[in-house]
């Protein structure tokens, strides 16, 4: 009882100091990047991030760090800060940028002197902030979420938006009254730049997966309604391994990619050289280059993955229930998905090896798919967005 309230006066304490230490003038040039909450080097920031580098333009650029997952920045000798240390206090709430792919907590004011660069991740299929009917997420209620999220959202500067449509949903549903940058996704530059045989053979070794080995990529989404608290959710894994390795196994391998808010650890004792558990690798870009299957359900990777034209099926054992009651949509998935939408493994078993004895071609709903949510990715997103925020 007394270390929860030294917790809390801690925290009161820190919080003041924060907004004390925002007040001063920014540090010029100084770029704090994060990506999911700390917990990963990834996504749009991560390639903004690369490009500035390579760039070797004159910024001084800090990463902010979960310290459970410090050791992947620290491999890396990437310049990094761990989330709530004095270090980090003293340099984030002064730094000049800000570039994020989430919402950060609700409690950090925006430094006058900040400009903050929201990339968000994900093009938008589940309805997003206000365009939810009904929340069921723990810890919030419908009208709280809605209202923290416009709060969160007036806070952005700039919003980097994948295409078109992304760009109208955005700014409806995070009521965003700022610039949006329509560039393409900075995260999809890779899929573009590096899609090449050495470089996915390479991948494959440093997962240890056999370069002859063809892979299938499983990357679901989380369930608002299945949780066990506030940012830790249930996932319940209904793909049957045991026949997919009995009917795939001799040509393929699994690649398990769980959100990064599900906080499930799956036993998979048992399946050693067929499925490879990657939930915490460190960037599903690689993920994508070396898989030629993705499975999916209602996460925005299908979006990302048709940037390199090879297989998707749906795994939407639930659809009926995330559609009309958790989520909603905001298009037609049964009418316009870029592949099959199934709804046991063994309908995903026969049409992997259906697509694998046709030599698969982009049917006509696949490429009116690539033309509504794709055509602005060419391996230049970073560079359009560099150049408007940081650069102009």
């Amino acid at each position: 009882m007394i270390k929860e309230k030294v917790k809390t006066v801690l925290f009161r304490i820190f919080k003041l100091m924060f907004h004390f230490i925002s007040k001063f003038p920014a540090k010029r040039k100084l770029v704090i990047f994060e990506s999911f909450h700390g917990k990963q080097f990834s996504d749009s920031p991560r390639a903004i991030y690369e490009y500035m580098l390579e760039h070797d333009l004159p910024y001084h650029m800090y990463w902010s760090v979960d310290r459970r997952y410090a050791h992947l920045f620290e491999e890396r000798n990437i310049p990094h800060i761990k989330r709530f240390s004095w270090k980090w206090l003293l340099l984030f709430p002064r730094a000049e940028f800000w570039v994020t792919n989430s919402r950060l907590p609700l409690w950090f004011p925006k430094p006058k002197g900040t400009t903050y660069v929201q990339t968000w991740h994900g093009t938008p299929l589940k309805k997003l902030g206000v365009d939810i009917d009904e929340v069921h997420m723990p810890g919030t209620s419908t009208a709280k979420y809605r209202e923290n999220f416009v709060k969160e959202a007036n806070k952005w500067d700039y919003l980097v938006s994948p295409n078109a449509y992304s760009t109208a949903i955005f700014q409806r549903a995070f009521q965003f009254q700022h610039e949006v940058i329509e560039s393409g996704y900075p995260r999809n530059d890779d899929l573009y730049n590096n899609n090449h045989p050495s470089h996915i053979q390479s991948l494959k070794r440093k997962l240890g997966i056999p370069g002859e080995k063809k892979v299938i990529l499983y990357a679901p989404t989380w369930r608002d309604n299945q949780f066990y608290g506030k940012g830790r959710y249930k996932f319940d894994l209904k793909l049957d391994l045991d026949a997919l390795r009995n009917e795939l196994g001799d040509e393929y391998v699994v690649i398990l990619r769980m959100h990064y808010l599900v906080a499930e650890n799956l036993d998979l004792t048992g399946y050693e050289g067929f499925v490879y558990e990657c939930s915490k690798y460190e960037d599903i870009r690689d993920l994508y280059l070396i898989s030629d299957v993705l499975i999916t359900d209602y996460s925005s990777v299908f979006f990302d993955f048709a940037n390199v034209k090879r297989p998707i099926l749906f795994f939407v054992y639930d659809i009926d229930e995330y559609r009309d009651k958790l989520r909603g949509f905001y298009f037609d998935l049964e009418a316009e998905a870029p592949g099959l939408l199934t709804k046991d493994t063994g309908e995903i078993i026969t049409e992997i090896k259906r697509l694998q004895s046709a030599n698969f071609q982009l049917d006509r709903q696949f490429e009116a798919f690539y033309d509504r949510f794709c055509y602005l990715e060419d391996g230049k997103a970073s560079e359009r967005v560099v150049n408007r925020v940081f650069l102009s």
